[in-house]
């Protein structure tokens, strides 16, 4: 679908050997040694032959130079930070009903507390990246899990509704640190041509994450009250904290290298990242995620991925209502529904499996056929057949409800929509960095937002829907909202390059 030019077909005219990223993310990006002048004589390259894009510089203080057992070690604990914030929210999903009976509430307005959680986890990212371009990665992590530890354990403690609520607005605010700044981490920590395969990684978890949680608390509360639940949560976030100390600071300006890193104490504080605080200013790095959104294809596919992600979530927090109140399931017994929430967990891990080798395949495809050139729209190609596939999964999840097909039916359906999310997840978070490596922690950010403040809608509106509409036709209608937002993706493909052409790059300053 993407458009080429007689010119970008050609073979590039490469006369210097310098590389800007900058450049790259405009005019396409290009790791075939053989493409630049004596074979790429003078630049840095891979153990397995791609031209590195950034260019590292010649210190181990650049993170781009680190081991990469130290990489990927920071990339599993970003990802299992990352996967905390739906995880404790799936919880809160399984806790409505004995909520409800133990505070004489309805179940509607327990799910109030889920809500207001899923807003709060999609402005948190916006915060975390800001503060982290100030502040420092290491620290603004560190202060975060700090305080998410301290809101499970009032979560799981709350003796009234009123105080669970607050505890969930504001745990929501600071658990999704590691899902907010994940860009970030993998943009300072990795070359261009390892983007795709890190992201799969870190979006494995967190899209696994929402299924985790009402997997295992439907087991706890089966046997137990529902705050262990919300004690699992605690122990696991004490976990996330202990890892911390296992980060580093990755935060680093190849054109104004900070000084020596000084002790890991100071780092994991903030007070070696102080020593910069002068070169540094705090209202741009609060004005960056402003600026991220003006661009148009960054808000192009958040408007994309809110329309197609609302139905994940809207499926995944009322599908144990309707499988208590249409199947019968119970909260105890073998027909408990926690085993039917291993259909999530088995479609975004059949996800991550497909994209490991997908995003690659397109990429390296696209790549032969364009003079060795890759565009970042070229991360797009992959969306179309998974967004079908989420079409097509609504369309039958709302026959199956309706006509009460059999709940393996519905389990089988609602792993294919689980699949084709977690290839649409990885392509446009590959998308949007590939475009704007310069603002990866805000593009990171508001994917977050996107999606969670998806889920804030999709919960208000489903269950509602859904009773007026029936289910058939309440999920046909999702259906084509989710078809038509492919519309979005067709006309980035056809225009993306012209536009971010147009608009230029994402021009920010947090050094003075």
């Amino acid at each position: 679908m993407t458009t080429s030019t007689s010119l970008e077909k050609s073979t590039p005219d490469l006369r210097s050997i310098e590389i800007h990223e900058e450049t790259e993310a405009l005019e396409g990006y290009i790791v075939d040694p053989s493409r630049y002048p004596n074979h790429a004589a003078g630049l840095k390259t891979s153990h397995d032959g791609f031209v590195l894009v950034p260019q590292p510089l010649d210190t181990s203080e650049d993170p781009l130079n680190w081991s990469p057992r130290k990489k990927w070690i920071i990339v599993a604990i970003i990802a299992y930070i990352a996967a905390l914030a739906d995880y404790t929210g799936g919880t809160a999903i399984i806790t409505i009903i004995p909520q409800s009976i133990e505070w004489h509430l309805t179940q509607a307005a327990v799910q109030r507390a889920v809500v207001g959680n899923l807003f709060t986890i999609g402005a948190c990212g916006l915060f975390v990246v800001a503060l982290a371009n100030f502040f420092g990665r290491l620290p603004v992590t560190f202060f975060f899990q700090t305080v998410m530890v301290g809101t499970c354990v009032w979560s799981a403690a709350a003796t009234s509704f009123d105080s669970y609520l607050a505890a969930r607005i504001i745990n929501g605010f600071f658990c999704s640190v590691g899902q907010g700044g994940a860009l970030m981490w993998v943009k300072d920590l990795f070359f261009f041509h390892e983007h795709p395969r890190v992201i799969n990684y870190i979006e494995l978890s967190i899209i696994l994450s929402p299924y985790l949680g009402p997997l295992i608390t439907s087991f706890i509360v089966s046997g137990t009250t529902w705050r262990w639940g919300f004690w699992v949560c605690t122990i696991l976030s004490c976990i996330g904290w202990l890892l911390v100390f296992f980060l580093d600071e990755t935060l680093f300006d190849r054109d104004n290298p900070p000084a020596p890193r000084g002790s890991y104490i100071n780092r994991l504080v903030g007070v070696q990242q102080a020593k910069s605080w002068r070169q540094r200013s705090l209202l741009q790095a609060f004005g960056r995620p402003v600026i991220a959104v003006t661009k148009l294809p960054v808000l192009l596919i958040l408007v994309y991925y809110f329309l197609n992600f609302a139905w994940v979530i809207g499926v995944n927090t009322t599908i144990a209502i309707w499988l208590t109140n249409l199947y019968g399931f119970s909260a105890r017994g073998l027909d408990r529904p926690g085993y039917f929430y291993f259909f999530g967990i088995i479609g975004v891990l059949l996800g991550w499996l497909a994209g490991h080798f997908l995003h690659d395949m397109v990429g390296n495809y696209y790549t032969r056929h364009h003079s060795g050139r890759l565009d970042p729209e070229a991360r797009l190609i992959i969306t179309y057949p998974a967004t079908l596939i989420l079409c097509l999964s609504l369309i039958l999840l709302g026959f199956s409800f309706q006509h009460q097909w059999h709940y393996m039916v519905i389990a089988g359906f609602a792993t294919a929509q689980c699949f084709g999310v977690m290839i649409v997840t990885t392509a446009i978070n590959a998308y949007l960095l590939d475009c704007y490596p310069e603002g990866s922690g805000e593009v990171s950010a508001w994917i977050t937002a996107s999606r969670n403040w998806s889920g804030f809608m999709s919960t208000y509106v489903q269950i509602e829907w859904v009773e007026r509409l029936r289910p058939a036709r309440a999920l046909g209608i999702q259906a084509a909202i989710t078809f038509a937002s492919l519309f979005l993706v067709v006309f980035l493909q056809l225009y993306g390059k012209r536009i971010r052409r147009w608009q230029g790059r994402m021009v920010f300053r947090v050094w003075k």
